[in-house]
């Protein structure tokens, strides 16, 4: 079977059900699930049979920068969502930065959708974005179908996303109360520093020490008072410390209707490792020490932390500096689109998770964070026959030219990784095998309906 064709069924002796991997037949009808049989239960007609390969719900990532319009040159809805594919990612999450114009009106945010047209080989959602001033754009772009927004607590790194005041953040709530959507924070907020200016900036431990554990720290204490006084849900976007996590917990334990993420470089990478000059490692917030990556994971085992997610935010290679390896001027982002999966199994494995943590970490829950979870990120009749067909035990290196985002920079070239992705279907349709994709984009714009108890206009 060929990318670009529907596919009616598929077979596989290992499907994730719930908890449970059995064999089944996964039947599909207009674009979705329609039952879910045992072998012997199925009639038979044509079915796309992957043998002992595991199929799982496709990976929902709910952050990822496309940065189209405007920085087409960084990356773009094409590669973006044919890196995904080859991932076994099946919807993707834009971020409102850092394309240019950014999501922060209504107007910005239907031209970003015209540019998207005819680009995404997934399925794509968009969040909005808030910033000094836009509060009124806020609940007109709820109703045009944004999946909720973001915003940032300290310089978001481009000029055209400033980032709010905490009088900003109490009229931008104030918006969004009662409207059932969800504001995502980027928390990090300047703190006095004295250890900014010194240290040789090719060291990875200049870097570290000019962003502090206390940066996270500080911002999470602004943002769980504002979640218990408005009661507005609210997103805290990868976090990279463990030092916040009692916050968090103690603010959830009160009534704040808060979620948390990680991301795939805090869980495989550690700070001790990461070479001098070596710009592709930086991001912010940074990577920490191999202590604190451990808290992570055990935090992550125990649900304090509800996702991972890729954070996928690519630049055109001489934004990394790689030429003085400066991790003072270079870029801060990782590109990891297209590896979510197997970087997240490669350690996980080892630490005792199970498939249905990967589905539930990677999938249902993110789906659930841009309130997708009605149609994304489960195995269940009615469900979008989103699929991602895999071989958990295969070991692949990631090489260059494997790399399907438009800038291949990445700290992860060189590395061995357990889990290859075999086949990717959207809507039932197969949209990558083996190499191979879809001659034409099959991708959908999703826009989130309002929800019900929204404050009408």
């Amino acid at each position: 079977m060929e990318p670009g064709s529907s596919v009616g069924a598929v077979r596989s002796k290992r499907v994730l059900l719930g908890d449970q991997v059995r064999p089944a037949v996964i039947v599909i009808k207009d674009g979705t699930i329609h039952q879910i049989l045992s072998d012997s239960d199925f009639p038979g007609g044509e079915v796309l049979d992957v043998g002992d390969s595991v199929v799982m719900p496709g990976i929902v990532d709910c952050h990822v920068h496309v940065n189209e319009p405007g920085r087409v040159s960084w990356e773009g809805f094409w590669t973006a969502t044919r890196a995904a594919a080859a991932g076994g990612v099946t919807t993707i999450v834009d971020m409102p930065l850092n394309s240019i114009p950014p999501t922060t009106t209504v107007g910005n945010f239907h031209e970003k959708q015209l540019e998207a047209t005819g680009k995404c080989f997934v399925d794509t959602a968009f969040w909005g974005g808030v910033i000094p001033g836009n509060q009124l754009e806020l609940r007109p772009m709820i109703q045009a179908g944004v999946a909720g927004f973001k915003c940032f607590l300290i310089h978001s790194g481009v000029e055209e996303f400033p980032h709010v005041t905490e009088q900003d953040l109490h009229a931008a709530m104030a918006q969004l109360q009662g409207t059932g959507s969800v504001l995502l924070f980027h928390a990090e907020v300047d703190v006095q520093q004295t250890t900014q200016e010194n240290g040789d900036p090719r060291q990875y431990s200049t870097f570290l020490q000019s962003r502090p554990d206390i940066m996270e720290m500080e911002a999470i204490r602004t943002i769980t008072a504002l979640c218990l006084q408005y009661q507005v849900r609210c997103h805290i976007v990868h976090l990279s410390s463990a030092k916040p996590l009692e916050l968090i917990r103690e603010a959830r334990q009160a009534g704040a209707p808060l979620t948390v993420e990680t991301t795939h470089h805090y869980l495989s990478l550690c700070a001790e490792d990461i070479p001098a000059g070596a710009t592709q490692f930086k991001c912010c917030p940074p990577i920490r020490g191999s202590v604190n990556q451990e808290q992570l994971w055990s935090a992550l085992k125990a649900g304090q932390i509800d996702m991972v997610v890729s954070d996928h935010s690519p630049c055109t290679p001489d934004l990394k500096k790689l030429d003085n390896g400066d991790f003072t001027e270079a870029w801060g982002g990782i590109s990891s689109l297209q590896f979510g999966l197997p970087l997240f199994w490669s350690s996980a494995s080892k630490r005792g998770f199970q498939l249905s943590d990967v589905a539930r970490l990677l999938s249902q829950q993110t789906a659930r964070l841009g309130s997708l979870d009605n149609r994304k990120g489960s195995l269940a009749p009615g469900y979008d026959a989103d699929l991602v067909v895999w071989d958990p035990e295969k070991e692949f290196e990631i090489k260059e030219a494997s790399i399907h985002h438009k800038n291949k920079l990445t700290p992860y070239l060189g590395l061995t990784l357990r889990g290859v992705v075999c086949a990717t279907i959207v809507r039932g349709q197969l949209v990558y095998r083996e190499g191979s994709f879809c001659p034409e984009p099959l991708g959908k714009h999703l826009l989130v309906p309002p929800r019900e108890n929204q404050v009408q206009l």
